[in-house]
């Protein structure tokens, strides 16, 4: 299978910053994470915050060089070769849309400026074909020409974005990734930029990574969701199968505690809080919230299991495929 981007067991480390400077404490912010994104795939991740989400953002736009394991784009070891080159291939083939424009966006710089510096710094075409292509992007976003004169503090918020959309685009990437893109707009704009994003996947023929706590809009969103808890990713299933299909318990949760226009929600109640990334538990993490968790759960993290094309699990003990949530809570219970 042609294939964009992958991780290989990726880990990512860091010194924790609250145990002063001889802590040898560590946070373990990613662990273990196997990930491809195909040709025009779509892959959403969710998980509660302090998941690993950002962080497995970054790793995907080489911003977070992995403590061990691989990140290969287009068959290409990101870190096995040297900086410019790196920097020269991510630049062109990956974008990302930050969740903050207003911070994401130089504000000394008018909308002209922003646009064309990715041009600029990778020497594409002449200056007459880089204005050129200056107007062409923002048309792309549906801006009118009169933008590009503007500082982005002149600007919406949902404008912000769409310059921001547009930055992330102005080299053709075949890969786009969108962390948290809408949760600093209003509720009244985060749809179009939804419909944005959507409209030019189709268009343009783009993968994207979609990260966001808003589980409704990944499903959405998404070919392909990806579950996050404590640094690891415990399902990747298809997203028309979750949640009913979805196998780890923790999924199955995640889902039911979110609001639906139809059903009302009937939470399957976790106990406990979220274990510490700097000490988190042997074998499965979600094993200390887990009513399904025995000796097995501690001893070691679960091999992947396969549940049909692009369905992998792991877990000892998983939910069986068509379990309604009133099942699981009354299990639970």
């Amino acid at each position: 299978m042609n294939i964009v981007l992958e991780l290989k067991d990726a880990h990512v480390v860091h010194r924790a910053r609250t145990g002063g400077l001889f802590s040898r404490d560590r946070v373990h912010a990613l662990t273990g994470a196997d990930l491809t994104v195909a040709p025009g795939e779509t892959v959403g991740v969710v998980g509660e915050s302090g998941c690993g989400k950002s962080t497995l953002a970054r790793v995907l736009v080489g911003l977070q060089r992995p403590t061990s394991g691989s990140v290969s784009l287009h068959g290409r070891d990101l870190w096995a070769m040297k900086d410019a080159e790196r920097r020269d291939l991510v630049g062109a083939g990956v974008g990302m849309v930050f969740q903050d424009p207003s911070t994401a966006l130089n504000r000394r710089l008018p909308v002209r400026q922003v646009l064309r510096d990715p041009l600029d710094v990778h020497r594409r075409g002449t200056p007459a074909e880089r204005d050129a292509r200056v107007r062409e992007l923002l048309g792309l976003v549906g801006l009118p020409a009169s933008v590009a004169d503007a500082l982005p503090g002149q600007l919406s918020g949902g404008q912000r974005q769409r310059v921001a959309v547009a930055r992330a685009l102005a080299l053709e990437p075949a890969l786009l990734v969108a962390d948290e893109p809408t949760s600093a707009l209003d509720v009244s704009v985060r749809a179009q930029i939804l419909n944005l994003l959507l409209g030019l996947k189709e268009r343009l023929g783009l993968a994207m990574v979609f990260v966001s706590h808003d589980i409704q809009t990944v499903r959405r969103m998404s070919d392909r969701v990806v579950s996050m808890y404590l640094g690891r990713i415990v399902e990747q299933a298809p997203a028309r199968v979750v949640p009913l299909r979805a196998r780890h318990p923790y999924t199955r949760a995640l889902f039911s505690a979110t609001p639906g226009l139809i059903s009302p929600i009937t939470p399957i109640p976790l106990t406990g809080a979220v274990p510490s990334a700097t000490r988190p538990p042997s074998g499965c993490p979600f094993r200390t919230r887990c009513w399904r968790a025995d000796d097995a759960c501690a001893a070691a993290w679960p091999a992947a299991t396969a549940d049909g094309d692009d369905h992998l699990f792991h877990c000892h003990h998983p939910v069986a495929a068509g379990a309604t949530d009133l099942d699981l809570i009354q299990e639970r219970s």
